[in-house]
Formats: C-alpha cells, sequence, structure tokens
C-alpha cells in the first residue's frame, strides 16, 4: 500500500483524507501543516496527525513509497500559494489522484492530470480537461470542451460552463455559474452565487449577479 502525505489541514484536507481512505489505495501518514505543531491531530471525529511542516517535504519525497496530495485553497492569495506548492519539486508522478466513485466521468473522453481530487457527485462533459492539482467539490459539473488549468478549484455546486478556460489557481465559489465560452484569468476568484457572464482579468476578486470585478488583488 502507498503511503499519503497531505499538505494542509482541516477542510479540503479532511475531504482528501477520507475519499482516500474510502479508496483503499493509501495508509494516511498525516498533514504536513504550518500552522499546528507537530503531533497535533486534525478532525473532530477521525483523527490525523500533523506529522510536519511544509519545510519537512524534503525528507518524505525521498521515501518513493510516499505519495502527495495538496490541499490548498488560497483564498485571495492563490497566487503565492501556486508558487508554494511549485517550489517543493513534487514530480507530477508522486502525486495521488483521489477521484471518488459516485464522480461521474466520460471514460476515455476526458484527460485528467495528476494529484486531482473530484468529491462525490462532481461531473465531467466530454471533451474536458482538467490539468494537475485541480479540485473539484461535490455536484460541481463542468462543461463539454471546459479546461480548468492547474491547481484550479470548483467548490460546492460549482457551475462551469461548455467552452470556458479556468485559469490556474482560480478559485470558483459555492454555487458559482460560469457562462459558455467565458475564459476566467490566472489566480482570479469567483465569489459564492456569483454569475460570470463575461472575461475575467487576471488575479481579481469577482462577485454577484452578474459578476463585476470587485478588485485586483495585490
Amino acid at each position: 500500500m502507498k503511503n499519503l502525505v497531505i499538505l494542509g489541514g482541516s477542510g479540503i484536507g479532511m475531504i482528501a483524507a477520507s475519499i482516500a481512505e474510502d479508496l483503499g489505495f493509501y495508509n494516511i501518514l498525516g498533514f504536513l501543516n504550518d500552522t499546528l505543531p507537530m503531533g497535533s491531530l486534525i478532525g473532530k471525529y477521525k483523527k490525523i496527525p500533523v506529522i510536519g511542516n511544509s519545510g519537512d517535504i524534503s525528507k518524505y519525497i525521498e521515501n518513493r513509497n510516499n505519495y502527495f496530495f495538496v490541499a490548498y485553497v488560497g483564498m485571495q492569495k492563490e497566487k503565492e500559494v501556486y508558487y508554494k506548492v511549485e517550489s517543493f519539486g513534487i514530480q507530477p508522478d508522486r502525486y495521488a489522484t483521489l477521484i471518488h466513485p459516485t464522480a461521474i466521468i466520460p471514460k476515455g473522453f476526458c484527460s485528467i492530470g495528476n494529484g486531482v481530487l473530484m468529491a462525490p457527485l462532481s461531473q465531467l462533459s466530454p471533451d474536458t480537461t482538467i490539468e494537475d492539482n485541480c479540485i473539484l467539490l461535490p455536484n460541481s459539473f463542468v462543461g463539454h470542451d471546459s479546461t480548468l488549468k492547474k491547481f484550479a478549484h470548483v467548490a460546492t455546486n460549482g457551475v462551469i460552463g461548455a467552452n470556458v478556460v479556468v485559469g490556474k489557481a482560480c478559485h470558483i465559489g459555492s454555487n458559482a455559474t460560469i457562462k459558455e465560452k467565458v475564459i476566467i484569468g490566472d489566480f482570479s476568484l469567483i465569489g459564492a452565487g456569483s454569475v460570470v457572464l463575461n472575461n475575467v482579468p487576471e488575479n481579481s476578486i469577482n462577485v454577484g449577479n452578474p459578476s463585476r470585478v470587485l478588485r485586483i488583488k495585490d
């Protein structure tokens, strides 16, 4: 059995842990967490230990039986988090892809990268491309011919229309809807419940129905 090291903590990290346990492919070693001290336990019911912080990752990479999942969601710090993950130097084939059995994927019609999480009842249409380290939470949907660039996140009930490009490290909030043929610029954040009808500039925060640029992030 492969070992799994999760970078992050509660929330997305515990979702990843629960799916990994359901799949039965991984022995979960614990979390690398930059806030809690080593030995802390994460989880209200199932307890998973903190085994270090992100600075300890090199010693875990040395063991070829260790695989990794990145459970970071930047929430206004997408660019910073993206380049932090890149700096770890984890080879693509060492990322654990965690796809829940109830996720709906047209077999042979999609491209799914390494380190992707697809939570229960998330769904892809044919000819979708999901690049490395993307996260799709429950009931999220990606329309045909759309692409999620590396490290993009779609929260619960998010809907991505057809022929959409979601840029790298973007976060699409819960219940947000992206109209077909829209381009979401890299590192942008789409607020919960937003309806996006037009292209979104890079590194921006967008909210509302129809959505508007609230501000450009530093």
